[in-house]
């Protein structure tokens, strides 16, 4: 299987403004494709901007709506899959989500925040219960989690556990947590043996301050691609070839005693 070169797109886009970060993720998506890109991955609520309060509820769409729509004519249109994240109503719920369109439009999976990072996301959002989200792309396992997450080092072993190779985390992370991107992301792409691809905001957006640092971990715990703190979009290719050889070489998912590790879910 070939390996899927996938890109990371890093911004904060137009917080507030569904049309211009629809318009933002055409121009991207476009040059990822270019680039030979099968996969774009866009930031934690990419649709609507992350710090925009009380707009939440009014912003938010259920999981199939109009601008759902719109991300899967961009993706048909480049021919490119693409993550994106999202506010997603459910009745009254709302829900701090990521979603995947397949490279024809198709909606492949659509994954909930469980871990609600800080005040102001477990003031409008309620957490999600599924805590393992797959789809497969190009014969590829992917995985889905969401920022905060991704910090949990269980959410992540259960992904490896389930098999996905590539797991994509929209992202959010804010200064002067800056070490999550540089040093936490390798780590769990190693410990877990898969591709962990961490697409970040980046630069001042109401009273955060988002990190950017960008990257594209492989299962060696080295970044194949890494962005600085602007708006950029990174590219790097995740080799299933690699990932099969690494897994074999590296004893950590054979070696488990689940048997001694009960007390964690005390």
């Amino acid at each position: 299987m070939p390996p899927l070169r996938t890109a990371l797109l890093q911004s904060s886009g137009t917080p507030g403004d569904i049309a211009k970060n629809l318009e933002l993720l055409d121009t991207y998506a476009a040059r990822a494709a270019a680039a030979g890109a099968g996969l774009l991955i866009a930031p934690e609520m990419h649709l609507t901007g992350y710090a925009i309060g009380d707009a939440v509820p009014r912003l938010a769409e259920p999981a199939g709506g109009p601008s759902a729509q719109a991300v899967a004519a961009i993706a048909a249109r480049h021919g490119i899959a693409v993550v994106y994240g999202y506010p997603e109503r459910d009745e009254e719920a709302v829900y701090n989500a990521a979603q995947l369109i397949g490279p024809d439009g198709e909606r492949l999976a659509n994954y909930r925040k469980t871990h609600l990072f800080g005040c102001f996301e477990q003031e409008w959002f309620t957490p999600g219960d599924e805590p393992v989200v797959q789809a497969e792309l190009g014969g590829l396992r992917i995985g889905l989690l969401i920022c905060y997450d991704v910090e949990f080092p269980e959410n992540v072993r259960a992904h490896a556990l389930a098999g996905t190779e590539l797991l994509a985390v929209p992202t959010a992370l804010m200064n002067p947590f800056q070490f999550v991107a540089e040093k936490l992301l390798p780590v769990r792409a190693f410990e877990s043996q898969m591709y962990v691809a961490y697409a970040n905001r980046t630069g001042p957006e109401g009273e955060f301050d988002f990190a950017g640092l960008s990257c594209l971990a492989g299962p060696d715990g080295i970044a194949r691609a890494r962005a600085g703190h602007g708006e950029e979009l990174v590219v790097a290719d995740v080799d299933p070839d690699f990932l099969a050889a690494s897994r074999a070489a590296n004893p950590y998912l054979r070696d488990r005693r689940p048997g001694l590790y009960a007390s964690l879910t005390r």
